[in-house]
């Protein structure tokens, strides 16, 4: 393979990396915003006819509930109580972690975008050094 063809492929990976990168990052910034502010809270954990659900006080005093999934139930098992994060200004909304899964894995996917970029400028100064 010619030099320059590395050169080339270096470069574009580079550019596509820092582009693409930071704009999946701008994304998972406006799925944060969007994702809102989860508070967490203690739950009660009760049997209902189609599984379980939980019932939690928010910070206003209202009384909410959610039926769990599959996931979550088994996540809990066979708790009474439960650690859980209900989305302030939002009626019967929780989950069980604070940050948005979502928003996670496009964040890892903007750093990864962005490493390659850093990975392939890194690469063609060096190939720049050593030919000159």
């Amino acid at each position: 393979m010619p030099e320059h063809a590395i050169d080339a492929i270096a470069e574009i990976f580079s550019w596509v990396g820092f582009g693409v990168g930071a704009l999946v990052a701008g994304i998972a910034l406006v799925m944060y915003l969007l994702d809102g502010t989860w508070v967490p809270t203690r739950a009660v954990v009760e049997d209902a006819e189609h599984g379980h659900i939980v019932r939690w006080f928010d910070e206003d005093g209202g009384v909410n509930e959610s039926a769990l999934t599959h996931e979550q139930e088994l996540a809990i098992g066979e708790k009474d109580m439960a650690d859980v994060f209900y989305r302030r200004g939002a009626r019967n909304r929780m989950r069980l972690t604070q940050g948005s899964p979502a928003v996670r894995a496009v964040a890892l996917l903007a750093g990864g975008l962005i490493a390659v970029g850093a990975l392939s400028l890194a690469v063609s100064l060096v190939l720049l050094f050593l030919r000159g």
